[in-house]
């Protein structure tokens, strides 16, 4: 199966795991990888620093394992997240 827009990479339509170099990491549907950045479409983004109101931190190991699971709140309509802070880029459910 797939999409037709066969221009805009295999991940094009695919919900992705964009995990950073720091302790964010972004789950949305891939629309496309550019030299600039990655363009997410209806995403979440979790940070690993934060510390919930009791007291808590969410690794990004259990927000993903949660993501897989149950899927995520939408953050954002459409983001680029820049190329340079990116580590890697995976489907999600796949890590």
């Amino acid at each position: 199966m797939g999409t037709f827009h066969h221009d805009k990479g295999e991940l094009h339509g695919i919900t992705v795991v964009v995990d950073m170099k720091d302790d964010r990491v972004f789950v949305g549907r891939c629309d496309t990888i550019l030299p600039e950045g990655v363009v997410l479409l209806d995403g979440d983004v979790h940070d690993a620093s934060e510390v919930k109101y009791d007291g808590t931190k969410v690794t990004k190991e259990a927000y993903l394992a949660n993501a897989a699971k149950f899927g995520v709140w939408k953050k954002f309509d459409r983001v680029i997240v820049p190329s340079d802070d990116v580590a890697s880029i995976e489907r999600l459910g796949s890590m």
